[in-house]
Parts: structure tokens; C-alpha cells; sequence
């Protein structure tokens, strides 16, 4: 066996938090919650949320393929912030997404609670639906 497998054998791998035997609130492989997370992993545990916002973003709305990069980013970044089950709220938006009226899709994202909440971001999104590939 190697080190890494014995460590692992012994610490075991939880992909929730828990709290450990000493009273430390732990997550993944010993690792102390305590502990500042390093630029790496921050990136990584980042890159896996990106990943999973876009794969809901695909399976959640059929007409997503369809979507120019950045349309497709849009979704992408709400579904990030709000989670899936927040952005199906916005219902007018995503149907306006569906049927290419981009125009009234961006209005709706600006006349929402949402918008008032994020302000720079729901502008910034609302440019790029309108067509704007630029951030």
C-alpha cells in the first residue's frame, strides 16, 4: 500500500462536512475547515462548480446547445449564483431564452429582485443575452 492510500485508509474520505473526534468541523480527506484553502484549491473546487452549473444548465433546458457561448454563459453564471431551482423561477426569461426573443429575455432579468440583489452582474448579463459577447 502506498502512504497516500494508508493516510486515506485511516483519515477516510467524507464529501460533507463533518465534524471529527477532536470537535473539528472536517470535510474530504482530514482536511480542517479551519484551515484557509489554498489559490489551488479554491480554483478547483471553482472549476468543479462551473462544471456542475453548465451539465444542470444542459440537462435542465433543451434549447441550451443552441445558445451562443455567451447566452450560454449567462445561464451558466445565474445558475451558478441562484442554483437551478432559482433560476427555473425565472420563468418569462427562460422562455424568452427558448423562443430567441434575447431582448425581452435581458428585460426580464433586469426587472427582477434578483438584479436589485446583484446589480453590476445583472447588467453585465443582461448586455451579453442582448448580443454583447463582451464582459
Amino acid at each position: 500500500m502506498d502512504y497516500e492510500a494508508q493516510l486515506i485508509l485511516h483519515e477516510g474520505s467524507r464529501n460533507t462536512p463533518y465534524i471529527d473526534s477532536v470537535g473539528v468541523q472536517t470535510i474530504g480527506i482530514g482536511h480542517n475547515l479551519h484551515k484557509p484553502l489554498s489559490d489551488r484549491a479554491i480554483m478547483q473546487i471553482f472549476r468543479d462548480d462551473v462544471s456542475d452549473a453548465k451539465n444542470d444548465c444542459k440537462h435542465a433546458f433543451p434549447f441550451f446547445e443552441e445558445l451562443t457561448e455567451a447566452r450560454q454563459w449567462v445561464l451558466i453564471n445565474m445558475c451558478f449564483n441562484l442554483g437551478l431551482g432559482g433560476l427555473q423561477r425565472f420563468t418569462k426569461f427562460l422562455k424568452a431564452v427558448e423562443l430567441g426573443d434575447y431582448e425581452t429575455a435581458a428585460n426580464e432579468m433586469l426587472d427582477s429582485l434578483w438584479a436589485k440583489q446583484v446589480k453590476v452582474r445583472a447588467r453585465d448579463l443582461a448586455q451579453m443575452m442582448r448580443g454583447s459577447e463582451a464582459i
